[in-house]
């Protein structure tokens, strides 16, 4: 009679662990689109080296995407890593299939190797883009 008991038991928890398991497979196992993970937005370089540039003159860096997606990107926010780098962007909707510019300014007023970051908020990815660029001012 005991051993019946436990084998019933057993068998319970058994198919309750097999009917827990199934509806969460089923929820991960959902195919994405790759429209949904793909990146609607393309950028032709997302670190520039400007080489040897001279002390006290701005040296303005240009980075360029195109929209790959089907709706219009906004631009939301454009970030310089610090008071050094002025920043500029394209202000209206980029449209399907058009590109658009953000322009870094950096200002080179100390001597020595720099690497400086950008970074753009858009209405396309949920992460910000880090666009970086470096040289030596000489």
């Amino acid at each position: 009679m005991k051993i019946i008991k436990i084998s019933m038991l057993v068998l319970a928890l058994g198919l309750m662990s097999f009917s827990a398991i199934a509806p969460v497979e089923s929820l991960t196992s959902t195919p994405k689109t790759e429209e949904a993970t793909a990146s609607v937005i393309v950028w032709k370089a997302e670190t520039i080296d400007v080489g040897q540039i001279p002390q006290g003159t701005p040296k303005a860096i240009v980075y360029e995407f195109k929209n790959t997606g089907k709706t219009a990107v906004v631009i939301t926010n454009v970030q310089g890593s610090c008071g050094c780098t002025a920043t500029d962007y394209t202000k209206e909707p980029i449209l399907p299939g058009k590109s658009a510019k953000v322009t870094a300014t950096y200002n080179a007023a100390n001597k020595g190797g720099f690497t400086k970051t950008v970074t753009v908020t858009t209405s396309a990815e949920t992460t910000p883009k880090v666009l970086t660029l470096k040289g030596t001012v000489i």
